[in-house]
């Protein structure tokens, strides 16, 4: 999975994501915490491919991502490449940010208010650089 950062101002973000053979522009809030405003549109293959490479900043983010199920839930565990290699991020997404769910043993510590873990911040700060 590689992405890139069109914009990442105080209120939002907008990404380009390719995975495999499709790819996606993503526009995420940038509020701090469990619950964030996301919406997701499917575009081109090459038109990603010519945005990640000529309009986003540097670095690029790129992860493997691992779906991981545990009971009825569905983890996405992220394992970072290039500048920010060494960091792994597992979330879950939840029906209702109060939802109970069973936390992993493999699980660390849990860092949804620290905007470091942010992919947009990974592509300012990289996990190298800490």
């Amino acid at each position: 999975m590689r992405q890139g950062y069109l914009s990442g101002g105080r209120k939002g973000s907008i990404r380009v994501r390719i995975a495999g053979d499709r790819a996606w522009l993503n526009i995420k809030s940038a509020t701090l915490g469990v619950r964030r405003l996301e919406f997701e549109y499917a575009i081109p293959l090459q038109d990603a491919a010519e945005m990640l490479e000529r309009l986003c900043d540097g670095p690029l983010v790129e992860k493997v991502r691992h779906e991981v199920p545990l009971g009825d839930h569905l983890w996405e565990v992220d394992e970072f490449q290039g500048e920010n290699a060494g960091l792994i991020v597992a979330e879950v997404e939840l029906a209702d940010e109060d939802e109970t769910f069973t936390m992993p043993s493999w699980a660390g510590e849990e860092v949804s208010n620290d905007p470091r873990y942010y992919n947009v911040s990974l592509v300012k700060s990289p996990y190298s650089t800490w």
